[in-house]
């Protein structure tokens, strides 16, 4: 008996939803004519015994050749799909074979997976049909708590501490606070008790002003530095033509205007 076996994960995708719609085969036959043989191409079924698929051709009384063929099948979920194999009784042998599966995938085989889909549920609504789902805090469950504090005791005597230094410090704290608001109200008591009258001296107590009479400034004549050598400043012939180019210009405008 010879023998090619191989896992369906191996030839066609492990989506959800894929189905096959049917098996190409191919292999060559090498025997003698006068000898019986019988080749078998199948899928084992993967949820039960038995085989999902199996395909037999009878080679009694023929000599070596080549096969091709193509069954269809109707759609048969992928999860039905056992191990493939192609299996020899009697004499000869199989080279070279090729097993192709065709497919399809039901894109709608998880309804969620499109709006479009027939069974789709809007999530809004589905998490609205479901019922609320109640957090469980060990922590807060009685019979965790008295395991917790018989195996560890130490455990529960450090918080026990803990809280007992917490409750000092809260009170430590309160105690200051509250000296502090007495503090507060003798000041404003006492300022209060300070009279108008008095306030009224305080500011009106003369300010003594001779010290500033009294203190001179180091000072003296400050003589001037700057001489001018030149007392005549040179005539600009350039602003000269400018400012007489300018006034003949503006005569004639004048002129102008008259004229028109």
């Amino acid at each position: 008996m010879d023998g090619f076996t191989w896992g369906m994960n191996a030839v066609v995708p492990d989506d959800a939803g894929l189905s096959i719609n049917g098996v190409l085969y191919r292999y060559t036959t090498i025997k003698d004519a006068d000898d019986p043989m019988l080749v078998h191409v199948q899928n084992k079924e993967a949820k039960g015994n038995g085989y999902i698929f199996r395909e037999t051709d009878d080679w009694t009384g023929l000599p070596g050749n080549s096969i091709t063929k193509l069954v269809s099948l109707n759609n048969i979920p992928i999860s039905r799909w056992g191990v493939g194999s192609i299996e020899v009784e009697g004499e000869g042998r199989v080279t070279d074979p090729t097993v192709v599966y065709s497919y399809q995938i039901d894109t709608c085989f998880n309804p969620q997976s499109d709006p479009s889909c027939p069974g789709y549920i809007d999530p809004a609504t589905f998490l609205a049909s479901q019922e609320p789902i109640e957090a469980y805090d060990p922590m807060q469950d009685q019979a965790v708590a008295d395991t917790l504090e018989a195996t560890n005791p130490e455990l529960y005597e450090e918080e026990e501490e803990d809280e007992s230094i917490e409750s000092e410090k809260a009170e430590a704290v309160k105690d200051t606070f509250e000296r502090g608001l007495a503090a507060s109200q003798n000041a404003l008591t006492l300022a209060n008790n300070f009279s108008q009258d008095r306030m009224i001296r305080a500011i009106n107590i003369s300010v003594n002003m001779y010290p500033y009479y009294a203190t001179s400034i180091d000072g003296g004549a400050y003589k001037e530095t700057t001489a001018l050598v030149d007392s005549q400043l040179p005539k600009n012939p350039r602003g000269l033509r400018n400012g007489l180019a300018q006034q003949l210009l503006h005569e004639q405008m004048i002129e102008e205007q008259y004229n028109n």
